[in-house]
């Protein structure tokens, strides 16, 4: 072998280590759809079937592009498109209403191969924010657009608009005017609900993918920890994908995802090891939510610190998991 390509190799080893791993075509993908306090009690079985039955579409379909040979790019994407325009999580359709009773919408997708990121915050008539940050991310020089420049970028790559009312649901409203009531009362708002994915594809590459509608009765443009890299989103082949769910701002303050990629990378943890002092960490500062998180090898951890986190995986070899509440 030409030392000059024994060099390169050896340079790309270095620079790379996961470069050169073998897969075995192995394939692994998990999701989430918001974490928060509800249980039980308070859910009908009707309605904790139609959860299952929609979780288990999502995993249908981003199992079925891993499966074919797809990239876990195109499965986050396909996913979270999928749950976007599902009206029971709080992500496109569906998504909760600002304090003006409008929707703002933030996502944010990563590539754990390349590094490179897209991410947008506070659009309002973007059909799909997934897609638009991934236009973002592979067709500009920048990593994050917001407001209206975002939507004027999204509109001249084509992508489908929709006015804000599209967003709209009656649960929604419904929940915005009982929540009105109970803010003169007893000042509460809900800090939950977010969709998110992360995938494995047979090449061995992870990706991350994150979308919501943000905090119930939102003020200000208030922006929470979704579509900003390291905090609700984070992807990177030598250590883990992650995508988070919960109350932005500690999300924010502790840049949650990276932090677990971080243990596992200069303290040498393990996913489980890493997700769980990360998650300790949220829970001592007063924080509650979960996430999900893969590794490089397919190992998935979905931890929460709240009651209940809509959540679920598949696996290449058929293993499978669909839960809401924690086990009993």
């Amino acid at each position: 072998m030409p030392k000059v390509v024994l060099f390169i190799i050896l340079l790309h080893l270095l620079v790379n280590p996961g470069f050169g791993q073998i897969n075995h075509g192995k394939y692994a993908l998990a999701i989430h759809g918001g974490a928060g306090v509800m249980s039980k009690e308070r859910m009908s079985e009707e309605m904790q079937k139609r959860y299952i039955i929609q979780l288990d579409r999502a995993l249908q379909i981003g199992d079925s592009v891993l499966k074919a040979g797809g990239t876990s790019r195109e499965a986050v994407v396909n996913v979270i498109t999928f749950m976007e325009d599902c009206p029971l999580f709080n992500a496109g359709k569906g998504a909760v209403l600002t304090s003006e009773g409008k929707t703002e919408l933030d996502a944010s997708i990563m590539d754990g191969e390349t590094l490179t990121a897209g991410a947008i915050a506070g659009v309002n008539d973007i059909k799909n924010p997934i897609q638009a940050a991934l236009k973002v991310m592979e067709e500009s020089e920048h990593v994050m657009l917001s407001g209206k420049g975002a939507s004027e970028f999204a509109r001249s790559k084509g992508l489908n608009m929709v006015s804000n009312s599209y967003f709209r649901t009656k649960e929604r409203s419904d929940s915005f005017r009982n929540l009105k009531k109970k803010e003169k009362e007893e000042g509460k708002i809900d800090k939950h609900g977010t969709v998110g994915c992360v995938a494995l594809d047979r090449d061995g590459n992870i990706c991350a993918g994150t979308s919501t509608g943000g905090m119930m009765n939102k003020r200000y443009g208030r922006i929470g920890d979704s579509p900003i890299i390291g905090a609700g989103t984070w992807a990177d082949n030598n250590t883990c994908a992650v995508s988070c769910t919960g109350h932005g701002e500690y999300y924010i303050r502790l840049t949650f995802a990276r932090d677990i990629a971080a243990h596992m990378e200069y303290k040498n943890l393990s996913l489980i090891e890493a997700g769980g002092t990360v998650l300790g960490k949220l829970t001592q500062m007063g924080g509650t939510g979960g996430f999900i998180a893969i590794d490089q090898s397919g190992n998935i951890i979905m931890p929460f610190n709240t009651s209940g986190m809509f959540r679920g995986y598949v696996k290449s070899d058929g293993e499978k998991e669909i839960a809401i509440f924690r086990p009993e």
